[in-house]
Parts: structure tokens; sequence; C-alpha cells
């Protein structure tokens, strides 16, 4: 699983969590697709890769759409010809989040992104994995994944309690194809997702929070435990 020739797809590879995810890749000497909204912000995590950044490559994409998805995965198919492994670590937040004031667009805004792009992308992925007998799927959740919480806000609660039913689920159905998923539920993280916040965290306490090279290691945990183990669950929390 971790030889020079595999490749790695990243959704969110822009900031945060994912692009710490394809640095933590790159290093390990993983070809990687990034995926995510903005070619500029894919672009500035490839330079971030210094050398190792001649192995990478974006692919702009809204992970909301599906046939875009499909579209994006075939073409990482044609210039990787296979993928080893998914990290789905794109993710949404707004500031209007209680019941009381979430809007019904940004509801499926933040379900589009949160858990339908991650249900297209493993979608995608799924029949190559099964034709090779191999495959992870690691998805970045959250602790409001486990437990709701009123900071979380109500769309993105519901959008991770459903990213772990979309992880038990491919457990479930492909693990006798030779697939593997894990659900990362990380506590409070310090990235740019913190300023979608109605009260964004002082710089004191996001210091006080993991980073997200933190959960790029957990992330590298899953991808390169040998094959014959899964790890299913793991929750990360701030020391």
């Amino acid at each position: 699983m971790n030889s020079p020739a595999s490749t790695a797809v990243v959704t969110g590879a822009g900031s945060g969590v994912g692009r710490a995810v394809v640095l933590t890749l790159a290093q390990q000497g993983w070809r990687v697709a990034l995926i995510g909204r903005r070619a500029d912000a894919l672009a500035e995590t490839i330079q971030l890769a210094g050398p190792a950044g001649a192995q990478l490559q974006a692919f702009p994409c809204d992970l909301g759409d599906a046939q875009a998805v499909t579209t994006t995965i075939a073409a990482v198919l044609a210039r990787f010809g296979r993928i080893h492994a998914l990290v789905n670590a794109a993710g949404t937040n707004i500031p209007r989040r209680g019941l009381d004031v979430l809007s019904s667009e940004d509801y499926h805004a933040t379900l589009g992104t949160n858990l339908h792009g991650a249900f297209f992308a493993a979608q995608a992925v799924l029949p190559g994995m099964r034709e090779h007998r191999s495959g992870t799927i690691v998805n970045i959740n959250s602790e409001a994944g486990l437990r709701a919480s009123a900071k979380a806000g109500a769309a993105y609660v519901i959008s991770k309690f459903g990213l772990a039913g979309l992880t038990q689920t491919i457990n479930a159905e492909e693990r006798a194809h030779g697939i593997r998923a894990c659900s990362i539920f990380p506590g409070d993280i310090n990235t740019p997702l913190l300023d979608k916040r109605p009260q964004p965290p002082s710089a004191e306490a996001r210091a006080a929070m993991m980073q997200p090279e933190d959960v790029a290691a957990c992330v590298w945990l899953a991808i390169s435990l040998p094959g014959r183990a899964i790890i299913e669950e793991l929750v990360v929390r701030p020391r």
C-alpha cells in the first residue's frame, strides 16, 4: 500500500486537513490527485510540497455535482491508472447554523460538501478498488459525528452522522472485496473552517487545538496499516 507507485485522491486539498494530508502523502512518495473547488488553492498546496510536487496534480471540481465528480475521477484514473486510497477531507459549515436560523440553502450546501461529495467520490473509486481487491477510504469526520452539539450546528451534525454511516456501509458491503474504510473523529482543529463560527476562536485558543498535520498523521496510519487490518473508527482530541 505504501510503494512509490501508490496513488491517492484527496478532496478538500486546498486547505486545512486536506492540504496536510496531501503533503504527508507526498513526503511518503505517493502520487496524489488534489480535488477542490479553487484551482489557485490546489496550486498553492502543490507548491508547498516542494520537489515532491512533481507527483501531484490538481483536479478542480465541485464535489456537490455528482456528474462532475464522476468525470473527475475518470480523469484521475486516466492520468494515474489506479487509485489506492481516497481521503474525503472536504468540509464546510455556515455561521447561521442553529435550527432557529438555518436556511434551506445553507443546509443543502453543507450536506452537499460534507456528505454528498464524499458519497459521490466513494462510489466513483469503488469499481476500480473492487477490480484490484484492494483500497482504503478515509473519511474525515468530527466529534459532531458522534454526539450532536449546538456549537457545530444542525446541518454540520447531520452531515457528519451521515458520513459515519457511509463509512460503516463501505465496510459492511466492501470488506469481502478487500476494501476498507476508516472514519476519523477529531476534536477541534485549527483550520480555516473556524472562521465560519458565529464567534471565531482567538489565536490563543487555536494554538491549543490540534493542528491539521496531527489529523494527517492519523490518515497515514489508516492507509499504511497492513491490508489485513482495518481502523474502522478513530477518535482523536487535543491533549
